[in-house]
Formats: structure tokens, sequence, C-alpha cells
């Protein structure tokens, strides 16, 4: 009678070891123990993240691909100079502006072209439109990135974007990395892999977008003959905006800092 006891209970905590077993290979996350002792949850490299990750480089490049592809054979001069040409005609204009804007990312032109456009055409009161295509033109990547999901790279990306705007705000992160001269289809995929809301991603764009688009209008107004040749920002903007940038962002990441050295170091 004791034997039949003690198997039981040796088979029963056989089959608690094993539910607790199965069940943590169900979990999305596995712990590790980081230099402060805390245990914080990582990926793990399972076949289906790595198949997943496989399956995003592969899309990526080919993407990367079509870009440059598109890059190389399409030019900025010509693509305004038809532009300008339906601009008597507004019935086509307007809807050849917007395919611009929709389709710029495919050739990865500065969105400071269609200002300039924009602002040789109608002046300076051309600011909120060019603004609005601003927005626009950023929106399919961050809406592609929205839909990529959160596993394989692209999820770790997330998570480091995450991060990220946890530290400094999503407005705030967006309106300072806007700041910088960076690439803006890059900053739109990184916001919506890190899962931004609509509105957030719209007003941290329009704000940060906003130095560079006025820029450009009043570039275009001042032109005699349109061309972006040679057209830029100047670098003691380049290098106001940048430093504005920091200013935004380097409170809170710094404050983030400090809090993670601390966490790192028991203090």
């Amino acid at each position: 009678m004791i034997r039949t006891h003690m198997n039981r209970v040796r088979t029963g905590s056989r089959k608690s070891w094993t539910n607790t077993r199965n069940h943590s290979n169900t979990l999305p996350h596995t712990l590790r123990t980081n230099a402060g002792g805390k245990r914080i949850p990582t990926l793990p490299h399972t076949p289906d993240v790595q198949r997943a990750t496989r399956r995003q480089l592969f899309g990526a490049a080919l993407f990367g691909g079509v870009v440059l592809a598109g890059a190389l054979l399409t030019s900025p001069d010509a693509a305004i100079t038809r532009l300008h040409a339906l601009a008597a005609r507004p019935a086509l204009f307007a809807p050849a502006l917007l395919a611009g804007y929709l389709l710029r990312p495919l050739v990865a032109w500065p969105i400071s072209v269609l200002s300039v456009l924009l602002g040789f055409l109608y002046g300076p009161v051309a600011v909120p439109v060019a603004l609005a295509g601003a927005v626009l033109t950023c929106t399919p990547a961050y809406l592609l990135a929205r839909r990529t999901g959160e596993a394989g790279l692209f999820g770790r990306a997330g998570d480091a974007g995450r991060g990220f705007f946890a530290a400094t705000g999503d407005v705030r992160g967006l309106t300072g990395l806007r700041l910088m001269p960076l690439p803006p289809d890059p900053v739109s995929y990184g916001a919506g892999l890190s899962g931004l809301s609509p509105g957030r991603f719209v007003l941290g764009t329009a704000l940060g977008e906003c130095p560079w688009v006025v820029t450009g209008v009043l570039l275009g107004a001042s032109l005699e003959t349109l061309t972006v040749d040679g057209v830029g920002a100047g670098l003691p903007l380049v290098v106001a905006l940048a430093a504005l940038a920091v200013l935004v962002l380097g409170g809170p990441l710094y404050r983030r800092w400090r809090e993670r050295r601390g966490e790192s170091t028991g203090y």
C-alpha cells in the first residue's frame, strides 16, 4: 500500500514536470539573466524564427533591388519636368502629383524633389500641400512594416524600436528622427515595426518634416528655372537641424541610459 502511494506520487511528479516543460515550450520568449541579475525575456532561436528571418532577409533584398533599379533608371529632373507640363491642367496634375508622392519610395528620391516643384509653381503658399504630401509619401513604408509580424529579424528590430520610443515618447522620438538628415523611408519602417499608432506617426512625421518641407518650397520659389540638380538644404541648415534633433532626443535617452546603468550596477 505504501509502495502504491509512492508510485502515485512519483507518477504525479513526472506528469507535473512534463506539463511544466511542455508549457514552457509554448512560451514566445525564454528568460536570460542580465549583468544585474534581472531575468529578461529574449526570443528563442527556434526553426520558425529562423525561417521567418530568412524570408524577411530575402524580401528585404528583393525590395531593395527594386528600389535600386528604380533609382538608377529614373531621373528626378525628368519626372518633375513632366509634372510641370501638367500644371496648367489641374484635373491631370492633381492625380499625377498624388501618384508621385505615393510612388516616390520605390525610387528612393528625397521628398524635397516634390517640395521644390510645388514651391516653383505656387510659391510659399504651397507649404501646407507639400507638408501633407510629405506625410503621405512616408505612410506606405510605415503601413508595410506594420504587417511584417513580430517574428524573426524584424521582430528584434521592433523590440529595439519599442525600447527607443518608450524612452523618448512616440511623437517626440519620431520628430527627433525626422529632424536628422536621414532617409525618410527607413525611419518610417522603424516606426511601423515599433508599433506606433497612426495618429502619432502622422503627428511626429509632420513636425519633423516641416523644416525640410519649408526649405524645399522656399528653394523652389527662388528658382528661375525648374531643376533639382544641385538644389539642397545646405550644410548650415543640416547641421542646425541635426543639433536640434540632439536636443530633442538627448535628454530622454540620457535618462534611459542612466537607469539601465543603475540596474546593471545595482545602485
